[in-house]
């Protein structure tokens, strides 16, 4: 939730003299408050309390700083007492309300902004933290109503066109988000982040109309360090690790700048085993968890005792019992606030705590900002680096980070001998043998395909499947229905290239065991760029299809290169866009040479390091195990290479 920062009002015009007295007085103590001098405001705010305990700009405000200060007891207690005082003022009780909504306690928050709304029902602002708090407790279709009645009464409201965008856009109304975008940056043409999340809205629409131009100037924002990006969706369009850094670096600057909450540091493994906390929002049917679930299962726990920290929900699948029975202790921080949640890390005695999400998904990167374990790693969730000062580690390889991309990661590197991604060998995969006919392809053709998401197909990218499609008559490509408007756009597109639109077949989502059986039906896959298939890749690659790629220059474009040297097939790695399409092409047009491919697949996939969950899991635990002996040798984290 983002609601709009709390501002240290003016004081209001006091008519007896005592309140005109202090006047000067509290007009400092809001200086010092707008200047970020927190601790000094607060210094000012409680001398004037301590004369008239009834000063009500002086509980607002102090509220307000000690909410920054995640004093919350203090805050709220202030706010009540302001209330007592006054209890005519809205904005009160929208502060209130944010406080209550930072701790986690929602129906609380709801009552304050009822409250606030009792006492002015057209108060925007009211309406918007209502609906912020619905945004992230995930009731979309409430939070819409709230940001929609936010800017009937004050059209302009920005904060409120940009929070619609966002829940526009997780309901797959793209053209929608796309204009709620659009009018935030026509208020504020630099409200912060906005340009990035338009970029982003209309790649997930596969919506190309004026996107040279928005992505030049994102990447020249960006390169200003302005806040015009945030980091997930800017490594979709984005081929520039130095770039990609800074953005990282700009985001976490502003919205998860390390908090010093006052956790004494420790030395790492000073019990019987290492204590190993994951942190994700994504313990249930997802990626993540789809290539996490055996490794998670398969640690040494003679020597590791595993804690979940889970941030997200439980989808009652079998794999979620699969994860929970996988830990030694699994505990939900989803109604927890930062701070709460980063005091159980510390006082769970975590030797190691890995963030899985990054900024994708549930992440919880403002428990991380507390430092609440000795030594912090990203891992997996997130293709890059977080630019924050606050992590340690990030668990790579040699192909995703080569040597000379290490300067590009805030973190020190740490990189595994083979693929940083784990697998799971115990996946299911449905019996059912798809026919072409029901899968809405035709008998006969060769079909390429690409399940990666809508946002990842750059233009570039779909010039090349065209001129592809083009060389093998006949040839169909299969694509994931991701939303109505990308596959309307993307035929569009296509038919602007002279290809058929009836060429592009739209597969819907299904079970990730039919999912994957479906895939017999693909004779090979075409990989994107500048972000590559991650898990998509894996998942053909155990249904035994090949994947053609074009070896980027990023992170999130190197992924499927380290997946194919790791399953045995470096030939299907490509570093030009004609060597990328003269491949496809040739395998598609001799079936001899693909058949030898597809068969070098099936052998090697038993074999191979990809699919060696052990060996991931065992370098993994090396690789703890050597963060974790520099600590207590007292030396800096550094980047480390774990040997096969």
């Amino acid at each position: 939730m983002q609601p709009t920062p709390e501002r240290p009002p003016v004081p209001k015009p006091a008519a007896d003299p005592v309140t005109a007295a202090i006047r000067p007085i509290l007009e400092r103590a809001i200086a010092l408050h707008k200047a970020g001098r927190l601790i000094e405001a607060r210094a000012v705010y409680e001398a004037i309390l301590a004369s008239q305990p009834r000063q009500f700009d002086a509980l607002n405000n102090l509220g307000v700083l000690c909410k920054a200060l995640h004093d919350h007891r203090r805050a709220l207690e202030l706010f009540d007492r302001a209330a007592e005082v006054d209890p005519g003022v809205a904005s009160l009780y929208v502060n209130r309300g944010n406080l209550l909504a930072m701790t986690k306690r929602h129906d609380e928050a709801i009552a304050s902004y009822e409250r606030a709304l009792a006492v002015r029902p057209a108060h925007a602002e009211a309406h918007y933290a209502r609906g912020c708090l619905e945004k992230d407790r995930g009731r979309h279709y409430a939070a819409l109503a709230s940001f929609s009645r936010a800017i009937e009464l004050n059209p302009r409201y920005a904060d409120a066109h940009y929070e619609r965008g966002m829940v526009l856009q997780g309901l797959q109304r793209l053209d929608d988000a796309i204009s709620a975008f659009g009018e935030t940056l026509r208020i504020d043409p630099v409200y912060p982040f906005a340009k990035g999340s338009l970029l982003h809205a209309k790649m997930l629409a596969c919506d190309w109309t004026g996107l040279e131009t928005l992505d030049r100037s994102l990447r020249a924002d960006v390169a200003a360090s302005r806040r015009a990006a945030r980091p997930f969706g800017y490594q979709g369009v984005c081929d520039d690790e130095a770039s990609l850094r800074r953005c990282a670096e700009i985001f976490t600057a502003s919205r998860f700048p390390r908090t010093d909450v006052g956790f004494p540091r420790r030395m790492p493994g000073s019990g019987p085993k290492l204590r190993i906390g994951y942190v994700c929002g994504e313990f249930r049917e997802q990626a993540t968890s789809i290539l996490m679930a055996e490794a998670w299962s398969l640690h040494d726990r003679n020597a590791f005792e595993l804690h979940a920290f889970d941030s997200g929900w439980s989808d009652g699948s079998p794999r979620r019992a699969r994860l929970e029975r996988s830990f030694d202790r699994f505990t939900d921080i989803s109604e927890k606030s930062d701070l709460d949640a980063a005091r159980l890390v510390h006082e769970s005695g975590i030797d190691v705590l890995v963030d899985m999400n990054g900024f994708f998904g549930r992440g919880r990167q403002g428990v991380f900002a507390m430092r609440p374990a000795p030594i912090q790693v990203t891992y997996l969730g997130f293709p890059g680096t977080t630019g924050a000062d606050y992590m340690d580690y990030l668990i790579a390889d040699r192909t995703v980070v080569p040597d000379a991309s290490r300067a590009h990661y805030r973190e020190q590197v740490v990189r595994l001998p083979h693929s940083y991604q784990a697998n799971d060998r115990q996946r299911p995969m449905s019996e059912r043998r798809f026919s072409r006919t029901e899968l809405g392809l035709p008998d006969g053709a060769f079909v390429f395909c690409c399940f990666n998401n809508s946002y990842k197909i750059t233009p570039a990218t779909f010039s090349s499947w065209m001129r592809i499609l083009q060389a093998v008559p006949g040839s169909v490509l299969w694509l994931r229905d991701a939303n109505p408007v990308a596959a309307a756009n993307l035929r569009m597109e296509a038919e602007r290239r002279g290809v058929s639109g009836v060429r592009l077949v739209f597969a819907p989502i299904l079970q990730p065991p039919e999912h994957l059986a479906r895939h017999r039906a693909a004779d090979l896959v075409l990989d994107t760029l500048p972000y590559n298939a991650h898990t998509t890749a894996s998942d053909a690659l155990w249904a035994g299809v090949p994947v053609v790629t074009l070896e980027g220059s990023t992170f999130p474009g190197r992924v499927a290169a380290s997946l194919l040297k790791a399953v045995g097939l470096p030939a299907l790695v490509t570093h030009s866009a004609a060597d990328y399409e003269a491949l496809a092409i040739g395998l598609a047009r001799q079936p001899g040479r693909l058949a030898e491919v597809r068969a070098a697949l099936v052998r090697s996939r038993g074999i191979a390091p990809l699919f060696d969950t052990p060996r991931t899991v065992a370098h993994l635990e090396a690789a703890y195990r050597a963060m974790v002996a520099r600590a207590r040798a007292g030396l800096p984290p550094t980047a480390i290479d774990i040997a096969p």
